[in-house]
């Protein structure tokens, strides 16, 4: 940093060069210090983080945990589902069979392989049945397949051995798959992705795709939940169908459910094609007609009652009509048609079938006397025997044979098979033991020893024949009873020490530990009784009976019983103790009256005591105006008051002033206490306008609020003229009064004609009635006509003179506009027409001017 400063000094010794290879030296150690100094602080903050989320780990219970992961499940359920809900509109009730499975696979340890008996874990190679859908290990499944064809083909002979495809059934179900179909990859549950990745938001062992498998029964449509265990639910597509017998009309239904009955009868007609189906709409063929009908048989000879679905029946007797060829008669039993030919009429063939004969058909076809030439068994050689009857014999050839394992020749009779006494050396697939079967072609026989080791049950030996890899299980079971001895299970030997007892149906049998007589009916159980719930039923002492649980033997926390040493020392669990605590306070509900008197309330027993309901208490005082204001208090009763309502000695005394009602109009309030009975009469004085607000009267407020509308009115008035000014425009001659004053003026008032030349006097009120007019006369008339006459002639003048000064003003606008076209020529002067030559001038003498210039200018130039 010194270099730096230096740098801008102009006395400083060092070079600028100096100063910014020291500075970037710092500036690497200050970026390595702070990088150190960061990495520390990362690294407490991981190790603070490490330790609370230990100690939260600790403290957390098993219960959160399981909360999470149902949350967790829920979503990737619904996720699975959503596709499938979406085409049903939220409905999933047909998705409970394929839900049980999902869950299963989402618990831990539910999901169990049934030929390991061990827990099916998310990250191995599992297969899934798809008749039960029950998933087993790749390992296992694969290795019950092999034993399977084992214990098939062992009872084989050596030739008929890996000759036949045997198949193998499911350890669960016994759904038989053939050899080829031995499971040999990993799969997804739908088939599509082989070795699918684990997905933690995904159900194990599933590609997170969607299913796409038919349904079954097939109707065209695909599943559409993404990749799942156990079986697709039924087909939620909506089609248009119609019942089964055709006759309703199509409606909408769940492809799953396309199938439906419409109740009426069938109709259809039925295969005696007498009869109509009298049976409900119903899928498939109609049944058999079940009336019953006289029936012949098939060779008419006998008759009987038979169901009429099936009209067509033999007797059991022999046709024997005579055969066409007349010596024989037909064998066959009740028959139709004709008996046809005698079958040994025409031409035969003898035993070897060289020689034809047509012979009647009384004689027997005779032996040819040629060899017999049929292939033998051998299918190499024929017969040398002349032609007969019966069976060829057995080849007696000698011929040149190789044994079976192809080492040995030798020459023997054709019939007889060639075994060498070679043992084969070959090893089996046990990879233990050698063949050792005497002229072995080399298809070598899987391994026929007993395995013999110990199971992992610990107690039996592998009765299998001997294998490689692990045993399966032990195929002997033990029982696993509950506590009383009369539920047994049976588990794989081996399990009794994992499995839980079973759940017994017995009621426990134990004697009760408590006062009462029997227990409760529970059912057989391990370890002690649950506590006993009955009703206690003991009498208190204020005589009810204790209606809660029983508590006879009650836990209770034993404290102070162990000291610490010191405070290094770990606190020690709480003890419990069991012991009969007493019984508790009497809760039954007894009425009880409140200190006033106000309401009744249901008190516990052991609290039913007079109480306060917090009200105020309400009585009637002395005064008989106001009530008791304090809260709810006992009183005395006296013997004299028969009134329960009225106030006792220790009820509140009224302070308050008179509040009764004063008279109409009286503004004054009594000038007593709050007191009983009327309060006595107002004297004072009031003071108040007249009617006409221009006087003060003092009156009594008692004259005033006593007297009737009429006396008010006269004591009100100021006896003097209303100063009120009519609508009119006159005063009022009334003396003060109330309201409005009278409309009808009585004073003179003068009215004209409308020309104002007549005049006479009328009344005021006359005048607003409209009683009273005055009409022009005719000398008014002629007055007016003459008047109208000077007007309209003052207006016809004024007209012209109008029209005389538009006139002058439009004269002086075209002089205007004519003296600015001809260059503002006077009005006074005369045009003049321009010659030809004042009109062309201009133009002949400019070109003139200009050549004589050019001239001129010509000639000077030359002359110098």
């Amino acid at each position: 940093m010194d270099c730096f400063f230096l740098v801008g000094n102009s006395q400083g010794s060092c070079s600028l060069e100096t100063a910014l290879g020291q500075g970037s030296t710092w500036l690497r150690s200050g970026k390595e210090l702070s990088s150190l100094k960061k990495f520390d602080e990362i690294k407490k903050a991981n190790q603070a983080a490490a330790k609370k989320l230990v100690e939260d780990q600790l403290s957390s219970s098993s219960e959160d945990d399981d909360e999470d992961a149902e949350v967790k499940q829920g979503k990737i359920l619904d996720k699975t589902f959503t596709i499938y809900t979406s085409q049903t509109d939220g409905d999933a009730s047909e998705l409970e069979r394929t839900r049980q499975y999902m869950n299963e696979a989402f618990q831990s340890g539910a999901m169990t392989c049934l030929i390991c008996i061990a827990s099916v874990k998310r990250n191995q190679a599992v297969w899934s049945c798809c008749g039960c859908f029950c998933i087993f290990h790749l390992v296992c499944i694969q290795k019950w397949a092999k034993d399977s064809l084992f214990l098939v083909s062992s009872p084989l002979t050596d030739d008929d051995f890996g000759k036949k495809d045997y198949p193998w059934p499911c350890p669960k179900c016994r759904f038989e798959y053939k050899r080829s179909e031995t499971p040999s990859r990993y799969y997804c549950y739908c088939g599509k992705v082989e070795n699918p990745v684990v997905d933690p938001w995904l159900v194990p062992h599933s590609c997170g795709q969607i299913c796409e498998k038919e349904f079954k029964p097939s109707c065209g449509h695909k599943c559409l939940l993404l990749c799942h265990p156990g079986p697709c639910p039924p087909c939620p597509k909506m089609v248009t169908t119609t019942c089964h017998c055709k006759k309703a009309k199509a409606v909408p239904r769940r492809c799953s459910a396309k199938e439906w009955s419409c109740r009426l009868p069938c109709g259809r007609t039925l295969l005696c094609g007498q009869h109509t189906c009298e049976n409900p709409c119903h899928a498939g063929d109609c049944p058999p007609c079940p009336r019953v009908s006289k029936q012949r048989c098939i060779c008419g000879r006998q008759t009987a009652e038979r169901l009429c679905a099936s009209p067509q029946w033999q007797c059991d007797q022999v046709c024997g009509k005579r055969l066409p060829c007349g010596n024989h008669t037909c064998e066959k039993v009740c028959h139709a048609g004709p008996c046809g030919d005698c079958p040994r009429s025409g031409k035969r063939f003898c035993p070897c079938g060289k020689t034809k004969f047509t012979l009647p058909c009384t004689e027997d076809v005779p032996t040819c006397g040629d060899s017999c030439d049929k292939v033998l068994e051998c299918g190499i050689h024929k017969c040398s025997q002349r032609c007969h009857r019966g069976p060829c014999e057995i080849c007696r050839q000698e011929v040149e044979k190789q044994c079976r394992c192809g080492k040995h020749t030798k020459r023997m009779p054709c019939h007889k098979p060639y075994l060498c006494e070679t043992k084969c050396t070959k090893i089996r697939d046990c990879q233990k033991h050698q063949c050792r079967r005497k002229c072995c072609p080399g298809n070598c026989p899987p391994c026929d020893q007993v395995c013999g080791r110990t199971l992992g049950c610990r107690n039996h030996k592998c009765p299998s024949g001997c294998h490689r890899g692990s045993c399966n299980p032990c195929p002997e079971t033990v029982d696993v009873k509950c506590n009383c001895g009369k539920t047994v299970i049976k588990v794989p030997c081996g399990r009794e020490r994992t499995i839980k007892p079973p759940k017994c149906k017995q009621l426990c049998s134990r004697p009760p530990t408590c006062h009462h007589s029997t227990q409760e009916r529970h059912y057989c159980h391990f370890g002690r009784c649950p506590p006993c719930r009955q009703p206690c039923q003991k009498t208190l002492t204020c005589g009810h009976l204790c209606p809660v649980p029983c508590h006879d033997e009650a836990l209770v926390k034993q404290t102070g019983v162990h000291q610490s040493a010191g405070p290094w020392e770990q606190p020690s669990e709480p003890a419990f103790i069991q012991t009969a605590l007493p019984c508790p306070p009497c809760e039954v509900p007894i009425p009880v009256e409140c200190l006033g008197q106000h309401e009744v309330s249901l008190l516990p027993c052991h609290s039913a005591n007079p109480y306060s309901c917090k009200r105020l208490c309400g009585r009637l005082l002395d005064c008989q105006n106001h009530t008791c204001m304090k809260e709810c208090h006992h009183v005395t009763e006296s013997n004299s008051s028969s009134d329960g309502k009225k106030a006792g000695p220790e009820c509140s005394q009224c302070e308050e002033e008179c509040t009764k009602p004063r008279p109409s109009g009286c503004p004054h309030r009594c000038v007593l206490p709050c007191h009983p009975g009327d309060c006595p009469s107002c004297l004072q004085m009031l003071k108040i306008k007249c009617h006409c607000k221009l006087s003060v009267l003092y009156i009594e407020c008692l004259k005033l609020t006593s007297a009737d509308l009429k006396e008010k009115e006269l004591l009100v008035s100021c006896r003097n003229q209303c100063p009120k000014e009519l609508p009119c425009g006159h005063r009022c001659k009334e003396i003060c009064h109330s309201g409005c004053c009278p409309v009808n003026c009585s004073q003179k008032v003068k009215l004209r004609c409308l020309c104002k030349r007549l005049k006479k006097e009328v009344q005021c009120c006359k005048i607003q009635e409209g009683q009273a007019s005055l009409e022009c006369d005719a000398l008014c008339k002629e007055m007016k006509r003459k008047a109208y006459e000077i007007k309209e002639a003052e207006a016809k003048a004024a007209l012209e003179e109008e029209k005389r000064r538009q006139q002058a003003e439009l004269e002086a606008f075209e002089n205007r506009l004519k003296g600015r076209r001809k260059n503002k020529r006077r009005k006074d002067e005369v045009e003049v027409e321009q010659s030809s030559w004042q009109k062309y001038k201009n133009l002949i003498m400019l070109p003139v001017f200009g050549v004589a210039v050019v001239m001129v200018a010509w000639l000077m130039v030359y002359n110098d």
